[in-house]
């Protein structure tokens, strides 16, 4: 049951005067809390439901709306399409679970910490190791802009070519 006691208000744009959803807003903290796990749950399922979990690699997490420098992160070893709510770890920037009882996934811990650390605007981070992904980055190139989807990225990512197995240091 989710505790939103606000609902998403609809602003009509001003040149087409369409409602556009606006996002939602909580009278506690611990409401926008409960909010962000129960959206964090379902992503999971979603990305087990379209293939992008790799036995235990990829990962989604996202911030604390009061522990800014905590977020939430799945466990090690919980299939993505059978992760609930109650499941999520609550860990800190130190790698220390602060809420949870399941063991943390150290790669998630390497990856996301240094995400959360170095944008403080990002609420949620994710990454997959879907099997179109995978197969692009295989061939170890940056994405030319030739879809809208692609232009997105302009300018705007790197290549990662120093792979040297599963990411466990946060230097």
């Amino acid at each position: 049951m989710s505790l939103v006691t606000t609902t998403t208000d609809a602003t009509a744009d001003p040149f087409t005067e369409i409602p556009i959803p606006q996002a939602p807003t909580f009278d506690t903290i611990e409401a926008e809390r409960q909010h962000r796990k129960e959206r964090l749950a379902s992503v999971y399922r979603a990305f087990s439901l379209f293939g992008f979990e790799e036995g235990v690699a990829g990962h989604v997490t996202a911030r604390d709306p009061e522990w800014t420098d905590h977020f939430w992160v799945n466990p090690f070893g919980v299939g993505f399409g059978q992760i609930k709510v109650s499941d999520l770890l609550l860990v800190d920037h130190d790698g220390n679970i602060v809420e949870g009882r399941y063991p943390l996934n150290q790669a998630a811990f390497a990856i996301h910490s240094e995400v959360h650390k170095a944008r403080p605007d990002v609420i949620a981070a994710a990454h997959t190791h879907s099997l179109y992904g995978k197969t692009w980055s295989s061939l170890g190139r940056l994405l030319d802009p030739l879809t809208q989807d692609a232009c997105a990225f302009y300018e705007d990512h790197a290549l990662f070519d120093d792979f040297t197995g599963v990411v466990l240091d946060t230097s």
